[in-house]
């Protein structure tokens, strides 16, 4: 069982060639994927998006990579021709404006302007850079998925212990449920023979009763939360469960609701609700899993 939030980062240093990954993780519905990486590697956004989605299948990923190159590698020198002239005719103008200045706009002066020379690395990432990134985001990966797996365990850890005191309450109200009919049956005996002065329909009464008992019964939603305990207990065995749990909480809900509105019997709704509090926090920590 993994959760959807955790962190990893991954490195990889070789051959002056410096590279770092890190990876975030929080909830989400679906796999959402953020990349934030230097423009050399931006053609290999859909490389790392695809990597992910080979690991992950939940969750917001905010994907953070730097790269530092040590390398000796071919640089170019590229000269703004244009932004030269501008400056070379604003020196002119100047000089036009104040002649008792002196004229020292030379080539060096030029070259030393702001924006008129820049200096580049090969603009292409090469095959060193490519697989160090694939190694620095694999570690990560790696790493995001053993903190996602550790607060997964601890999350399934208390969703059992949840569902333990769900169970509980199940029983509690399958012990009781069988009461109440026999209760009514007894009170509405008594008020009958109170109201008539003694004169009972025996008949009448068991009627009454039977009817009263078919209202509330509460069988099949019994047995069904006694089958989803046992199909929640299941899918917490596998590794990737939300989506699964998510839909079963639902049903758990529907079943209780439905306890609660047909019992009308005081300590049962109290169980029921009681139930419906331990279902909410369940479901609300579902929307953690992956």
């Amino acid at each position: 069982m993994y959760s959807m939030t955790g962190f990893g980062k991954g490195d990889f240093r070789e051959g002056g060639l410096e590279i770092g990954v890190e990876l975030r993780s929080v909830n989400n519905r679906f796999l959402d994927i953020a990349v934030k990486c230097p423009h050399i590697l931006n053609p290999y956004e859909e490389t790392i998006r695809t990597l992910i989605r080979e690991s992950l299948s939940r969750g917001h990923i905010d994907v953070f990579v730097s790269v530092l190159d040590k390398r000796e590698r071919e640089r170019k020198i590229y000269v703004d021709l244009a932004t030269a002239r501008a400056y070379a005719e604003a020196a002119r103008s100047l000089k036009a404006a104040l002649p008792g200045i002196t004229d020292d706009c030379s080539v060096t002066f030029l070259l030393k302007s702001p924006d008129v020379v820049r200096t580049e690395e090969a603009a292409e990432a090469d095959d060193a850079l490519v697989q160090g990134l694939k190694q620095a985001l694999s570690s990560a990966l790696s790493a995001l998925k053993a903190m996602r797996q550790k607060e997964g365990e601890r999350l399934k850890t208390d969703l059992l212990a949840r569902m333990d005191t769900i169970s509980v309450l199940r029983d509690r109200i399958s012990e009781r449920a069988p009461l109440v009919a026999e209760e009514y049956r007894r009170k509405l005996t008594e008020r009958v023979t109170e109201f008539l002065g003694g004169t009972v329909d025996e008949n009448r009464i068991l009627t009454e009763a039977a009817v009263f008992a078919d209202k509330c019964n509460i069988d099949e939603e019994l047995t069904r939360l006694a089958s989803h305990i046992v199909e929640f207990r299941k899918i917490c065995a596998e590794p990737i469960v939300g989506r699964k749990l998510d839909f079963l909480v639902q049903e758990f809900n529907r079943e209780c609701n439905t306890v609660c509105s047909k019992s009308n019997d005081g300590r049962i709704t109290a169980l029921a609700l009681d139930m419906k509090n331990e279902i909410e926090k369940v479901r609300e920590q579902i929307q953690n899993l992956e």
